[in-house]
């Protein structure tokens, strides 16, 4: 983890040094191209995971029927396992993307805290002052950090209507949003970031995947 701290850090440092040399030094703008570049280098399994996550919601009408069919849990779990393997569906899709991001959040967080940024003049954000500090606010960007979250898990989710999900959808932004009061400024508006290029990101790959395209590659 230490390794990957200091590569985030120094990866932060490189990006303000270019804003620097596009005469607009900010390293609030050094994470906003932070995140893009990351969104970039995860988008071919951001895709993947899109394409899992469609298919589950395609097979819905059939895991239905399995439910209905089988009472025995055992045999209607094998039985959608099957289903699942065979039309490329995977029902943690969904969470692989959170999981992936845990450790530079946790890079970030630790990264922030003791980060001792080249000009510390320009280490700041609008109403913000030092961005290894918490939002001053303590509402302003937490707020963002919910909602922004709640909006790009509207966008990837394969099945709103599923009670789980729903709870999660309704869930986690609250419990985002919240934890982020004590977040430093910096790692917050990294996760703004993140969800906003995200959703738009997954509209982008929403247009480009079609049900009845997985349908017939399925078969």
């Amino acid at each position: 983890m230490t390794s990957l701290v200091n590569f985030v850090m120094i990866s932060l440092e490189y990006l303000y040094q270019l804003t620097v040399q596009f005469n607009i030094p900010s390293y609030a703008l050094a994470i906003v191209i932070l995140t893009v570049i990351i969104k970039v280098v995860l988008y071919p399994l951001t895709y993947k995971q899109m394409k899992s996550m469609r298919a589950m919601q395609e097979l819905q009408p059939k895991i239905k029927e399995l439910e209905k069919k089988y009472k025995d849990p055992k045999k209607k779990q094998e039985a959608m396992m099957e289903l699942y393997k065979k039309h490329g569906a995977n029902p943690m899709a969904g969470c692989l993307p959170l999981l992936i991001q845990f450790p530079i959040l946790i890079a970030l967080f630790r990264g922030l805290q003791t980060f001792v940024p080249s000009s510390p003049e320009h280490y700041n954000f609008f109403w913000i002052s030092d961005l290894s500090q918490a939002d001053p606010t303590g509402i302003v960007l937490p707020f963002l950090v919910g909602f922004t979250t709640f909006a790009q898990q509207y966008i990837t989710s394969p099945n709103a209507n599923d009670t789980t999900q729903k709870t999660m959808l309704y869930a986690m932004p609250i419990i985002f949003g919240f934890m982020s009061r004590s977040f430093p400024a910096g790692l917050a508006f990294y996760w703004v970031i993140f969800s906003v290029v995200g959703t738009l990101q997954q509209i982008f790959i929403n247009r480009g995947i079609k049900p009845a395209a997985i349908k017939d590659g399925a078969k």
